[in-house]
């Protein structure tokens, strides 16, 4: 059994080419089984998640809790493991860190619904919220596109500006940026990853941009203003990450549509013609994409077949 419950070595089992490419192989796999997950609600603010999910070979569990109250003071909002067991023998195989496995398999997600649905993928990328969310997407949206510039807001200047030197030290140009919606006019890529305690888009976007909204995960939490949500449903295209956001989606719920109606990544052709049109992917979360990233570190440590 490999034990990998530091964040380090977790992230470098999880490369976003080859969790890219799980992902899309989850996705289509038949025999993966994700059964509901558990979201229980802790004294003084917090959430305990237990995220299952199976395939032929490899059975996981994500036990993490969610403490939003921990924003800003050091402590991480998202603490745990993923414990990745043999289906077969019934053994341990791996043990990952939690909020690792969360911030690389989300920005791949996002990663691999601008590749397949984003309407220009050139940058400049806007990011809203300079936490780990921010700067998984900013790693994974370099590696995947091949961007130059991302421009930066969060309600924390001083984190805006720790992720700025991120990108520089990566190659990249960065601002830090005082307001969101004005950004929007020069990004056509776009990624929200905030606490989703408030609305920080209400301008309209580009008729080129591509949305990732990542934070709100719950029908309370909300990133985008209803009026932003709505223009991308009327004119544009919504994404759905998968079919648990039908009752999780609180940017589209808290925007008054049928979320039930709008497609999910398994539903979408990846090599339709893309129209000059808004596009808002919408994720919540799935531990599909947590089994996705145990099935990457297994391969990772096999070494090429």
């Amino acid at each position: 059994m490999d034990d990998l419950p530091n964040a380090a070595a977790t992230a470098a089992r999880l490369p976003y080419p080859a969790l890219v490419q799980e992902l899309v192989r989850v996705l289509r796999d038949p025999v993966v089984q994700v059964p509901p997950r558990l979201v229980q609600a802790l004294p003084g603010g917090g959430s305990l998640f237990v995220m299952p999910a199976f395939d032929a070979e490899v059975a996981i569990t994500k036990l993490i809790t969610f403490t939003p109250g921990n924003s800003g003071s050091g402590t991480p909002t998202i603490q745990g493991d993923v414990v990745v067991f043999d289906v077969k023998s019934g053994a341990r195989r791996l043990v990952l860190d939690g909020p690792t496995v969360t911030a690389r398999r989300t920005a791949a997600v996002s990663l691999l619904a601008a590749q397949w649905l984003a309407p220009n993928t050139d940058g400049p990328l806007l990011i809203v919220g300079a936490g780990a969310q921010g700067q998984a997407h900013l790693e994974a949206f370099a590696q995947g596109l091949g961007i130059r510039e991302v421009l930066i807001h969060s309600r924390s200047e001083a984190s805006a500006h720790v992720l700025a030197v991120r990108a520089r030290d990566i190659g990249l140009q960065a601002r830090v940026v005082a307001s969101a919606d004005a950004a929007l006019a020069e990004c056509p890529l776009v990624v929200t990853c905030t606490p989703a305690a408030q609305v920080v888009l209400r301008a309209t976007p580009r008729d080129d941009a591509f949305i990732a909204a990542v934070g709100a995960f719950t029908p309370a939490m909300i990133e985008l203003a209803p009026e932003f949500t709505q223009h991308c449903a009327r004119i544009g295209r919504i994404v759905v990450d998968t079919r648990d956001a039908d009752h999780e989606a609180g940017d589209l719920l808290q925007a008054g549509l049928a979320v039930t109606r709008i497609p999910s990544l398994r539903e979408v052709d990846a090599k339709a013609a893309r129209k000059r049109a808004p596009v808002l992917f919408k994720s919540c979360g799935w531990a599909g994409w947590d089994l996705a990233a145990a099935r990457t570190a297994l391969r990772q440590a096999a070494g090429p077949a």
